[in-house]
């Protein structure tokens, strides 16, 4: 091997000529876009701009539900959870009402405290009866702001017990999204 030929280091060189293209790309693309000019709004107004969402406001006194981010995410879109583990058809069943729930709990009128320690209650004397139980909680339509306090207390409680393995809202002919199917662990 000659002083002039040095071996080629592959980290070096090829680095450099990753970057230089990049740079080159992105000048010729600013290069074609100087002359672009934005396009004036429609004149016939089809496009309509978008209005703002304005959120209800909770009451002052008003309960707040947990913030944990590991809770929130575990729950899918459309308010069903299930835990590690659990098949999502078994999820859907219960979603159908495939599994008939075996008793069910009422916790309207009650405060979020007093609702989830009833919950607790309903579900370690059910658990060992029944499979599956509905817990209707309704949809928060008459509370102040309108804001669900009971559904989401009790559904972030739901998702910390052990012995829930999914829950989804109840079919319509049980209360729809004001209830929530529970399958329990055996």
């Amino acid at each position: 091997m000659t002083r002039d030929k040095q071996p080629h280091r592959a980290g070096e060189h090829d680095a450099k000529k990753a970057a230089e293209p990049i740079v080159e790309k992105d000048d010729e693309f600013q290069r074609a876009m100087a002359d672009v000019v934005p396009l004036p709004p429609d004149p016939r107004g089809r496009v309509r701009p978008a209005r703002p969402v304005h959120m209800p406001e909770p009451p002052s006194d008003a309960v707040p539900a947990p913030r944990d981010a590991s809770l929130l995410d575990d729950e899918d879109a459309d308010g069903s959870y299930a835990a590690d583990g659990v098949d999502r058809r078994e999820l859907r069943k219960l979603k159908r009402g495939v599994h008939a729930a075996g008793s069910r709990l009422d916790v309207h009128g009650q405060t979020a405290a007093e609702a989830v320690a009833t919950v607790k209650r309903f579900i370690d004397g059910a658990r060992h009866r029944h499979r599956t139980v509905c817990i209707v909680h309704g949809k928060g339509l008459h509370s102040g702001g309108n804001v669900a306090v009971l559904k989401t207390r009790v559904r972030a409680f739901l998702r910390q017990q052990h012995v829930v393995l999914a829950y989804t809202d109840a079919p319509r002919t049980d209360g729809g999204g004001g209830a929530v199917y529970v399958l329990l662990r055996k």
